[in-house]
């Protein structure tokens, strides 16, 4: 069970981040095809932020993606290991700060400030017991026009007939979430159940609000049993425009390094 001594541990001591996360994007072609691919359609209505929280940037795989995208950033890790790699990576991004806390607590962050509050690929290892420690917080951190985006488990679902995969925490589920968000005064915006890594629908992207944001609007849920095959496609159609991309940048990185480019 990926309690929170086993986050601790794995994130911050014996996970080696040779790749800083990329290796987690492999699937959808790199980093760069996977956010606009796939997370970015899903967020993009909500961006530009004024302010962003990123829960558990990890090495700041999607920070980099956000940071452009607002005024101010507040990045909280439990990892000192992955707060100091963000620190040391984005120091140029003078609106952004990076905190280690302790696995539970958001304090380090305004209340009722936070436009976009965000995690992918990250919350999907807390337990229930963490996760119903962060959801009343990041509800009270919510601006009156935020929205939340949290990926998370939803193997409770399976009452563990189908083991473990991927290191998902076992007491999350769609409805376990839910049922925290409007308990903590929120309201469920979106909850689409998705499969990731095989067939089984193991994961869960919710995204939320405070629940005078949208008084009128009523909650969607829906089962994507497509999702892995939406990450096949971005690899094979989208992923080598991302390499390119990548490759100009770099190549504008060197000559702006060359000594004679000021010339």
């Amino acid at each position: 069970m990926p309690d929170l001594n086993w986050n601790k541990t794995v994130w911050g001591d014996s996970y080696h981040w040779n790749d800083a996360g990329e290796e987690w994007s492999t699937t959808w072609g790199g980093s760069e095809a996977q956010w606009f691919g796939s997370i970015y359609p899903r967020v993009h209505r909500f961006l530009p932020a004024q302010r962003i929280l990123e829960i558990a940037p990890g090495f700041g795989r999607w920070t980099r993606y956000l940071l452009p995208a607002c005024e101010e950033f507040i990045g909280i890790d439990l990892s000192n290991k992955c707060t100091e790699a963000c620190q040391k990576r984005f120091l140029a991004a003078n609106h952004a700060q990076f905190i280690t806390n302790d696995g539970r607590s958001l304090e380090a962050a305004k209340d009722q400030a936070f436009d976009l509050i965000f995690s992918f690929d990250s919350l999907v290892h807390a337990e229930y017991d963490i996760l119903a420690s962060y959801i009343p917080q990041i509800v009270h951190k919510l601006s009156s026009v935020g929205v939340a985006f949290i990926h998370h488990s939803n193997l409770l679902a399976y009452n563990n007939t189908i083991g473990q995969p991927h290191g998902r925490a076992l007491t999350v589920s769609a409805d376990a979430i839910a049922d925290l968000i409007y308990r903590a005064g929120g309201t469920v915006l979106i909850q689409e159940i998705v499969n990731w890594g095989g067939e089984h629908l193991i994961d869960c992207l919710t995204l939320f609000s405070r629940k005078d944001t949208f008084p009128s609007v009523q909650p969607v849920r829906h089962k994507n049993s497509l999702f892995m095959g939406e990450a096949t496609l971005i690899k094979g159609f989208q992923s080598p425009y991302s390499r390119l991309s990548e490759l100009r940048s770099k190549a504008a990185d060197a000559t702006l390094q060359r000594p004679d480019a000021a010339a």
